[in-house]
């Protein structure tokens, strides 16, 4: 086989995996309802204009998602549903709800997020192979959280993010890059409250090394809330499996910072994660 076909059989493959990934629910709904992984959105719109939902290329089908976070051996138990649809391939819409048991803070907790993403360019734009898919978006979110008002923080925020999205077909297996910045006032991701604003970084990485897999790292870094309160950085490791093409499964662990070490170093412990992700 000579080099020209080596390299559009490459091409081939990779554009498979990755029409796969897409309809297998890649972007996923995060935990707050947003396309993205766990914890970061990513530029790629949640739900496909290939879905039509009965009203035209317009609007898609919605994907949901569904997730359960163990953290600290046990004693916080994160649930959280979501759904989200996108609107002429150019916008996205989602909400999510989440149930948080707490142990020894609050058992009970409460949260609503309702999401909004522009997608700003298109991936390849101008048939280049290196232009990112690039997004801006916001979420409302609330909290019912008990703490709230002993700590001095609002039990609403809105969080802004600008975010770069990527996947990249040359290297010998496609590699998704992502990263943006965030700008928001959350304690612990907006279960416990919200407080001071602040600009930070997050990030991830996926390789797909088979049609129905994908393996990935993302990073979040922690705001200082003001009010004594710097939330820790956030790490998270999973595995997506691709069931069919509506379909997906995850398994991950996360690690949000070590609990107990107080306000200026505010992490609630590390441990799994699983979800499942349906795309109609």
């Amino acid at each position: 086989m000579n080099k020209t076909s080596e390299t559009v059989k490459k091409f081939v493959f990779a554009a498979g995996l990755l029409a796969v990934a897409a309809e297998a629910g890649v972007p996923l709904n995060g935990l707050q309802g947003d396309g993205g992984v766990a914890f970061n959105p990513l530029a790629y719109l949640a739900g496909t204009s290939d879905k039509e939902s009965g009203l035209g290329e317009w609007v898609s089908k919605p994907q949901v998602g569904t997730w359960y976070v163990n953290l600290d051996h046990g004693d916080i138990n994160w649930y959280a549903a979501s759904v989200a649809f996108s609107l002429a391939k150019r916008v996205e819409l989602s909400y999510g709800y989440g149930f948080i048991d707490a142990k020894g803070v609050d058992d009970s907790i409460n949260t609503h997020n309702l999401g909004a993403k522009i997608k700003l360019l298109d991936e390849n734009y101008g048939d280049t192979v290196w232009v990112p898919a690039i997004a801006v978006g916001g979420i409302w979110k609330y909290t019912d959280s008990d703490v709230t008002k002993p700590l001095g923080l609002d039990a609403s925020g809105f969080d802004a993010y600008l975010v770069a999205t990527k996947l990249i077909t040359q290297t010998p297996v496609p590699v998704l890059l992502s990263a943006g910045l965030l700008e928001t006032d959350e304690v612990v991701n907006g279960v416990l409250g919200h407080g001071d604003y602040g600009t930070v970084g997050f990030g991830n990485i996926d390789i797909l090394p088979a049609k129905n897999i994908a393996l990935g790292i993302e990073y979040k870094q922690g705001v200082d809330a003001g009010h004594g309160i710097q939330n820790s950085d956030y790490y998270e490791g999973h595995v997506a499996w691709f069931v069919t093409d509506k379909l997906t499964l995850v398994a991950a662990y996360a690690d949000t910072g070590e609990a107990g070490k107080g306000f200026s170093d505010l992490g609630v412990g590390d441990g799994f994660v699983l979800s499942a992700q349906y795309a109609f």
